[in-house]
């Protein structure tokens, strides 16, 4: 159920892009005929996405005709997935030091575009289309090179920051307002079934390099440093580092995930 704070802030998503679609044709007109198609052609974010997302993932296997019918009907039949994605654009906007726009976002930044792809290719998991679920997975890994099982939910406001080589479990649980650098991996500990993979709760920073492995918890504004092994559970608002990791202190920031921040205070 999408509320009507929630189709506000997707419709105030949607014409910031149109805006800033319009200005990038005036200052850089070789780009025209590509922002028309990904964004001016188009009467809302669900639009737009489909058609990038789908020319992004197409293949000799399944066209882009194919794909933009299956973001479609995904977008269609679960409309909280154009909200997650709003929030996803201004979490990037908001976080990331290099990002002057929204549409560099929806456009470019393929962190951002692979949680999207992980979002329809979770909606056919929990549709038990588990096949094609997975045929979407792959394409993930293949064009993104972030591969993230159909099983695992996302919450929203989700930052995959250059995003390249991260790894995520089947059971893997992310809540709301995470950001994840590359290289990370939330695994499991051997080939154990079940239950087998983190669960980060909201304003988790995990720094680049991280493994986060087994069915642990990784508590609400904790921050994960670079390059850290993490095999327990890490209290809220509190700093680990090192292999294993060990806790270090309180993080500074209510928030890591917003600021960013990697340094160890």
């Amino acid at each position: 159920m999408v509320s009507n704070h929630d189709e506000r802030s997707t419709e105030r998503v949607w014409n910031r892009l149109l805006s800033e679609a319009t200005e990038v044709i005036r200052e850089e007109p070789l780009l025209a005929s590509y922002v028309y198609t990904c964004v001016l052609n188009h009467d809302s974010l669900a639009s737009a996405l489909s058609v990038i997302l789908a020319n992004k993932l197409a293949d000799e296997v399944m066209s882009a005709v194919s794909l933009r019918e299956l973001f479609e009907e995904a977008f269609a039949s679960a409309p909280d997935l154009i909200a997650a994605a709003s929030a996803d654009v201004r979490a990037v906007f908001e976080r990331a030091a290099a990002t002057s726009n929204y549409l560099s976002v929806v456009l470019y930044l393929k962190g951002f575009q692979s949680i999207q792809v992980h979002r329809l290719a979770h909606y056919l998991w929990r549709n038990e289309r588990c096949n094609l679920a997975t045929f979407v997975q792959s394409r993930n890994a293949e064009v993104f090179a972030v591969d993230i099982h159909p099983g695992c939910r996302l919450g929203r406001g989700i930052m995959f920051d250059h995003a390249t080589g991260i790894v995520i479990g089947e059971t893997c649980v992310i809540d709301d307002d995470v950001s994840i650098l590359q290289h990370v991996t939330l695994g499991g500990t051997g080939n154990e079934q079940g239950d087998r993979h983190p669960k980060v709760r909201s304003g988790v920073l995990i720094s680049a390099g991280a493994k986060v492995l087994g069915n642990i918890e990784i508590g609400c504004g904790a921050k994960i440093g670079a390059g850290s092994v993490v095999l327990n559970d890490v209290r809220p608002h509190t700093t680990v580092v090192g292999v294993p990791a060990r806790e270090v202190g309180k993080c500074e920031a209510e928030n890591p995930a917003q600021t960013m921040d990697q340094r160890l205070q």
